[in-house]
C-alpha cells in the first residue's frame, strides 16, 4: 500500500518534515521563496494533503488543482485569511491552523519593537555601524521613557492579553478595545476598556492585535493617525493591511506621530515608498514568531492535523468544522 502524499509549500523545520516522512511521501517547496500561483497549481495536483504558509493564497481553483483525493490543507500559520473557508468545505476539505503556540513569541516581539522604537535601537545603531559616532553627548538619540505611560492595546485576545500582562514591568496604564469586554483581565490586571476614539487619543504606545478582516481592515489610516498624539508610537505585529502604510509613511515624514514598529506590511515584502527611508520608523521581516520552540510547536500541531485526518480522524484545530458533519 502506498504512502500518502505530503507537499510543503516553504522549508519548515527538519524535525517536522522528518516525522511526517516517517508515514508519509513528503515532497518540500526547493525554492528559497514562497511559490508563484503557477507553481502552486502544479505543486499541489494529486496530494493527499498540502501543508501551507499566509503566502499561499488557497482559494477554489488551486482546491481542484489539488484533486478531490485531497483532504487537508494545513496552515502553518495561526491566521488564515490566505483560505477560502466556503470552497474547502464545499469540497470537503479539512483546513486547519495552529493557534495558540504562538502567543507568547510574538507578543514579546511586540515589546521589542515597542522599546525598539521607543529607545531609537535601529536609528542609533545604524548611525554607529557607519562610523559616525564622535563620542558621548548628553543630547544624542533622546527617546521616550515607557515607563508609567499609557499602553493602548487594540484587540485583546491570547496574544494581545500576553501582550498587555507584561505592561506591570513597566508600570503601565493598560486601556483596550475589544469586541467583548473582558471584566476578569480588567480587575486582574487593572486594565480599562474604551472606544476606539479614546484609545486613539490618549494612548502613549498604540499596539495592533486584531485579526485581519474586512472590517478591520485599515483599522489605522489618516484619520485614525491624526486623532493620535503627536508623541505616540504605532506597534503593528499582527497583519499588514490593518494599517493603511501609505497614510502611515506620510504621517510619520510629517511628525503626525513620534514613530512605528512594524513586523508585518501590506503587500508583503514589499513595502509602502518611502518607508523604508525614514528613521523614526523600525521594520523587521515578519519574524514576530520566529523562534525554535515556537516553529518547533507549530509543526507538532501542523503533523498531528494531517495525520489525524490521513488517519480518518478529526484534526485538532479545524478552521472550518461544517466540513466535519459530511
Amino acid at each position: 500500500m502506498s504512502k500518502p502524499n505530503v507537499y510543503i509549500t516553504r522549508s519548515i523545520p527538519e524535525q517536522t518534515i522528518a516525522e511526517l516522512r516517517k508515514t508519509c511521501d513528503v515532497e518540500v517547496n526547493p525554492h528559497d521563496r514562497a511559490l508563484t500561483r503557477e507553481e502552486l497549481m502544479n505543486a499541489v495536483k494529486g496530494r493527499d494533503a498540502v501543508i501551507t504558509l499566509l503566502t499561499d493564497n488557497v482559494d477554489a481553483e488551486i482546491l481542484d488543482a489539488a484533486g478531490p483525493q485531497c483532504k487537508i490543507i494545513a496552515n502553518y500559520a495561526v491566521g488564515f485569511n490566505n483560505f477560502n473557508l466556503d470552497a474547502a468545505t464545499k469540497r470537503g476539505v479539512i483546513m486547519t491552523n495552529t493557534p495558540g503556540v504562538l502567543d507568547k513569541a510574538t507578543a514579546t516581539h511586540a515589546w521589542a519593537l515597542l522599546l525598539a522604537t521607543a529607545k531609537r535601537i535601529s536609528e542609533s545603531e545604524r548611525y554607529v555601524r557607519e562610523g559616525k559616532w564622535k563620542g558621548w553627548s548628553p543630547m544624542t538619540f533622546i527617546g521616550q521613557d515607557v515607563d508609567g505611560k499609557t499602553l493602548g492595546i487594540a484587540g485583546l485576545g491570547r496574544i494581545g492579553t500576553m501582550f498587555a500582562r507584561k505592561a506591570a514591568a513597566f508600570d503601565m496604564k493598560v486601556i483596550y478595545t475589544n469586541e467583548q469586554r473582558n471584566f476578569d483581565f480588567e480587575k486582574d490586571h487593572g486594565a480599562t476598556f474604551v472606544d476606539k476614539e479614546t484609545l486613539l487619543k490618549e494612548s502613549d504606545f498604540l499596539s495592533i492585535h486584531l485579526p485581519l478582516t474586512p472590517e478591520t481592515k485599515y483599522y489605522i489610516g489618516a484619520k485614525e493617525l491624526s486623532q493620535m498624539k503627536p508623541s505616540a508610537i504605532l506597534i503593528n505585529a499582527a497583519r499588514g493591511p490593518l494599517v493603511n502604510e501609505k497614510e502611515l509613511v506620510e504621517a510619520l515624514r510629517n511628525k503626525v506621530i513620534w514613530g512605528a514598529g512594524l513586523d508585518v506590511f501590506e503587500d508583503e515584502p514589499k513595502l509602502a515608498e518611502g518607508l523604508d527611508q525614514l528613521d523614526n520608523v523600525v521594520i523587521v521581516p515578519h519574524i514576530a514568531s520566529a523562534t525554535l520552540d515556537t516553529r518547533l510547536a507549530m509543526g507538532k500541531i501542523v503533523t498531528d492535523n494531517v495525520l489525524a485526518v490521513l488517519n480518518g480522524k478529526a484534526p485538532i484545530t479545524c478552521i472550518n468544522p461544517e466540513v466535519l458533519k459530511k
